[in-house]
C-alpha cells in the first residue's frame, strides 16, 4: 500500500482499513505463535501499513480546517518584566571581606598511632 493512495482516500475509508489492519496484524501474530504462518514478512508488511493509515488518520485529525474567512489578528503586546533586585556595584564592593571568604575553621588535632613500631621510634 503506497501513502499516496491511502491520501486520496476518505476519513470513513481510512477508518475501516485501520480496523481490518488491526485484525490482520492480530491474526498474522497468531498464526506465526502457532507456526502456520508461511510468510513472516507479512508481519512486517501489515505493521507498517497500519502505522501509514494511523498516520494519515491523525494528520487529518490535526491539520486545520480552512476558514472562509480569516482575519489577520494583531499579536497582543507583551507585558513587561520586572526587573530582579540586582545589587548596585558600589554596594557590591563595600561589603566586607569577611562574608566573601568562609569562616576558618580550627584544624582538629592529629591522633598519635597506636601502632608499636612507631611509638618506639
Amino acid at each position: 500500500m503506497k501513502a499516496a493512495d491511502l491520501r486520496e482516500k476518505s476519513a470513513a475509508d481510512l477508518g475501516e482499513l485501520r480496523a481490518s489492519l488491526a485484525r490482520d496484524v492480530f491474526q498474522n501474530r497468531l498464526k506465526n505463535f502457532t507456526n502456520r504462518l508461511d510468510d513472516t514478512s507479512a508481519m512486517r508488511k501489515t505493521r507498517r501499513d497500519l502505522a501509514r493509515v494511523l498516520t494519515l488518520l491523525r494528520a487529518q485529525q490535526v491539520a486545520p480546517a480552512p476558514k472562509a474567512e480569516a482575519k489577520p489578528v494583531a499579536p497582543a503586546p507583551a507585558p513587561k518584566k520586572a526587573k530582579a533586585a540586582a545589587p548596585k556595584k558600589s554596594e557590591a564592593k563595600a561589603a566586607p571581606a569577611e562574608a566573601a571568604a568562609p569562616a576558618a575553621t580550627d584544624a582538629p588535632a592529629k591522633k598519635k598511632s597506636t601502632k608499636k613500631s612507631e611509638a618506639k621510634s
